[in-house]
């Protein structure tokens, strides 16, 4: 990690990550036995009907805004930041993530005065890409807080020796992101507190560059001031398609909250984890904190927080399979919420968790499910979404999921679920319905301008 020139902050931060794997196997799962569901959580509306609306805009003018901005977009073939993604037109205009970030941030500091700065933590292969679009922006200036911090990156480890794994043909591809709880050792070692507290700055919202629903909001922020609460996730309603995702629990031994990832759930406890009745909320990986009390925290760990270590297991090269079994030590942003006495949670709505992870998520944001209003709201009816299943041997990439869509993608206003097996191609103003379904006919498909597709597939034009 020196001769990669990385620093001893990344490299204490890999050191604890590595010592627990090899160490603490016990301490990777969280027993249904030593945790008890989280229940009551207060909802957004509960808290609306609470709050000073007038004083609101002054907990909100002593927040700033940081986004995790690091990834790639590997999953949709993507070799640039995700976040430069296009999502939908806007007034004809192509609006790719960041473009509608921006958007959210200078419209709150048009509308309400606020200074809310705006921090990106990008990786090095997203920070020159993504800052040309800051720069080049006309809108959005910002002088006395950094716009970025860059995140560390760790040696991937071969699983068979234990060693940094050993890859001539990409060796970019022998390094990887210690996870999103990267994020603290990344602010401690920026200096970024400092900068926030010499400017006023009492609190820090932090979330996804992928979850476009994530917009500042100065209900949460009065609500934040007014618990006095260090630590603050927010958290939604689990559905059954939610799961597998990770929740929080509390601690029977501490009595604090923490965050309880799939991948340090029991074989035994799975069905427990899974049940949404016993455990209702799941993380958004949305959280609010108040900036003196991270860096007091961060003081006291020297700026490695002790997170549970998610072991993610891979391949070398995540496009081979039969590529060398690597491990990825990680840890998740939320489960620092076990730190804090007194850490709590706050129930949102759907409207502020529209995560892209893959084209299926994709699929349901451009199409005219949402609209983008001119204050950069991705506006919805009522957040169900149509569950969709798309064939990913034609649509999991970028590129093959815009060659198939040449015009838009369809219409879902009147879809319960969407099923695409095989090679199709979509002409203009193609309407699903019900539970659309198109089946893999063996050789490449095309569904013609104007045409509806149901539960029989493409409908017939002689009605019977």
């Amino acid at each position: 990690m020196r001769d990669h020139g990385m620093s001893e902050m990344a490299i204490n931060q890999f050191r604890r990550l590595y010592d627990v794997w090899r160490n603490e196997e016990a301490s990777s799962w969280i027993r249904e036995s030593d945790v008890e569901p989280l229940t009551g959580v207060p909802s957004f509306h509960d808290v609306y009907k609470t709050i000073d609306h007038d004083k609101a805009i002054d907990a909100f003018s002593k927040t700033a805004f940081l986004k995790l901005n690091g990834g790639l977009g590997t999953s949709m073939g993507l070799d640039c930041a995700k976040s430069l993604l296009p999502v939908r037109r806007h007034k004809a205009k192509q609006m790719r993530f960041i473009d509608i970030i921006l958007g959210q941030v200078i419209t709150a500091r048009t509308r309400l005065g606020v200074e809310l700065p705006l921090t990106l933590m990008n990786s090095f292969r997203t920070s020159k890409d993504t800052m040309k679009v800051l720069h080049y922006n006309r809108k959005f200036h910002q002088e006395n807080i950094p716009m970025e911090i860059i995140q560390h990156v760790e040696p991937k480890i071969d699983l068979a020796t234990g060693a940094p794994v050993s890859f001539p043909a990409d060796p970019d591809l022998e390094w990887c992101p210690p996870g999103h709880g990267d994020l603290f050792s990344t602010i401690w070692e920026s200096g970024l507190l400092d900068r926030l507290e010499e400017n006023g700055f009492k609190y820090l919202f932090i979330s996804n560059s992928d979850n476009l629903g994530a917009r500042p909001s100065r209900t949460l922020a009065q609500h934040f001031e007014n618990t006095g609460a260090p630590f603050m996730v927010e958290v939604a309603t689990r559905t059954y398609a939610d799961r597998k995702g990770g929740h929080i629990v509390r601690d029977k031994r501490t009595g604090r909250l923490m965050l309880r990832e799939m991948s340090q759930v029991h074989a035994d406890d799975k069905a427990d984890a899974q049940n949404i009745r016993k455990h209702p909320y799941f993380n958004t990986n949305s959280i609010w904190v108040r900036v003196d009390a991270l860096k007091a925290k961060l003081a006291e760990y020297d700026g490695v927080l002790p997170l549970p270590v998610i072991r993610n297991h891979k391949t070398v090269d995540p496009t081979d399979p039969d590529s060398t079994p690597v491990l990825q030590l990680e840890t998740a942003m939320g489960a620092a919420i076990g730190l804090f006495d007194g850490a709590i949670c706050v129930q949102v709505d759907r409207m502020r968790f529209l995560p892209v992870k893959t084209t299926d998520d994709l699929f349901i944001m451009r199409s005219d499910r949402f609209h983008l209003t001119d204050t950069y709201e991705m506006e919805d009816g009522n957040y169900i979404f149509p569950n969709v299943t798309l064939d990913p041997r034609y649509y999991k990439n970028i590129h093959d999921f815009d060659e198939r869509f040449p015009y838009n993608v369809p219409s879902l206003a009147a879809a319960n679920s969407v099923t695409i097996e095989g090679d199709w191609t979509f002409g203009r103003d193609v309407i699903m319905f019900a539970d659309a379904k198109l089946e893999d006919e063996g050789e490449p498909r095309y569904v013609p301008n104007g045409e509806y597709v149901g539960p029989q597939g493409v409908e017939p034009d002689n009605w019977i």
